[in-house]
């Protein structure tokens, strides 16, 4: 049980007072359209949102804790996956990597533009031939003088188009494999600096995944993100973060979907009587609320030991992330066929979830990669606590 203060209880009722009148009557046209959608980023904002974890003293919400960023997250992702992908994206992982990693002539640049809530974020990581081998990356950082000069191609970057401060990931030594990777902050307009082909995707259809063009783009040296190498090591940690908040994202999604197809079957008479009152269907709602609860567990259990600083955590975030997206896909099945023929029509939203439920599997590490770290990490420390 989460000991959830009063300000956050607070924080909490708005949030799912947005979700309920301002997400849940867009969700469906935010993934039919496949738009961004600014309206409702705006209102994000306006409640700083957006600008959550930026420091108090630069005009943020100040918020440290992990465990509450994922209470908002969970909370938007029952109404909308995309709603609750937009906030994560642009609240979170530039601002903790200016947190962790920025100096103080870096902060007191970027952070006043993330406090206005006004200026997007985004991690530019995937190469068309790097993605879960992320060491694989091809693109270059050449040093010249008092720059760098970045060239290379990014693709499936979230938030990509809309975003106006990037933490772009390079090799400034290609022999030294991951050993060479380098974080560099970009905005854009910088020259040389464009966005190419914006995907068409299957689910989470509102949140923009863009390829980006790097054709020898000028990025002054006070804007490398730490030392020269440092970046794999960065974006590791940054991940031990973020694999929490799909999981969450999952969750969320999952309840909604749960939610939905519980109060269905009670209203939905076959054979005389309401659905629920089949044991085929209790057993699957059992199910169904009984793996949520149980990755809800794995979940915050993990958001705490971070926000308590422990280190030794990336198994863990890698099972809370497999588990809650594993369960996300097998509840928003279940949700579907629940429904029946219904569950299968736009015009109920179980088919929309279930879409979007897929790529809480792939993103940020496939689950394939997650259960290889878990196990090495097993391996490594077979007495490892669970």
């Amino acid at each position: 049980m989460l000991n959830i203060t009063p300000e956050e209880q607070m924080l909490l009722d708005m949030v799912k007072k947005i979700a309920r009148e301002k997400v849940s009557p867009r969700a469906a046209e935010i993934d039919q359209r496949d738009e961004f959608p600014w309206d409702l980023v705006e209102i994000l904002s306006q409640q700083g949102l957006l600008q959550i974890m930026v420091p108090e003293e630069y005009g943020g919400g100040g918020v440290k804790q992990v465990t509450t960023i994922a209470l908002i997250a969970e909370e938007l992702a029952k109404a909308s996956l995309a709603i609750a992908s937009i906030f994560v994206s642009a609240a979170v992982p530039i601002t903790l990597a200016l947190l962790r990693n920025g100096n103080q002539s870096q902060r007191d640049t970027f952070f006043p533009k993330l406090a206005t809530g006004k200026k997007l974020t985004a991690i530019a990581l995937t190469e068309p031939n790097a993605g879960s081998d992320a060491a694989a990356i091809q693109a270059k950082a050449i040093k010249m003088g008092k720059n760098y000069i970045l060239s290379g191609q990014k693709c499936f970057c979230s938030m990509g188009s809309v975003a106006e401060i990037f933490s772009i990931f390079a090799k400034t030594a290609p022999e030294k494999g991951t050993k060479g990777i380098t974080a560099f902050l970009l905005e854009k307009g910088t020259p040389g600096f464009r966005v190419g082909k914006v995907e068409n995707k299957m689910g989470v259809r509102g949140l923009p995944a863009a390829e980006l063009i790097l054709d020898e783009v000028t990025v002054p040296a006070e804007n490398r993100l730490g030392e020269e190498g440092e970046g794999f090591k960065m974006v590791m940690n940054i991940f031990d973060t973020a694999r929490v908040l799909v999981g969450v994202k999952a969750i969320g999604l999952a309840r909604g979907a749960f939610e939905y197809a519980l109060a269905y079957a009670q209203e939905r008479v076959q054979f005389g009587r309401p659905i629920a009152q089949f044991q085929a269907i209790q057993f699957m709602l059992a199910d169904m609320a009984t793996q949520i609860e149980a990755a809800r567990g794995l979940i915050y259990n993990t958001a705490t030991l971070i926000d308590q600083g422990k280190s030794d955590i990336s198994h863990l975030s890698s099972m809370a992330k497999y588990y809650a997206s594993d369960t996300a896909m097998k509840v928003t099945t279940d949700a579907v066929q629940i429904l029946g023929g219904y569950g299968y029509m736009k015009d109920h939203p179980l088919e929309r979830m279930m879409r979007d439920a897929k790529l809480t599997q792939i993103w940020d590490g496939t689950n394939q990669i997650q259960r290889i770290i878990v196990a090495r990490r097993l391996l490594m420390t077979p007495s490892v606590p669970i």
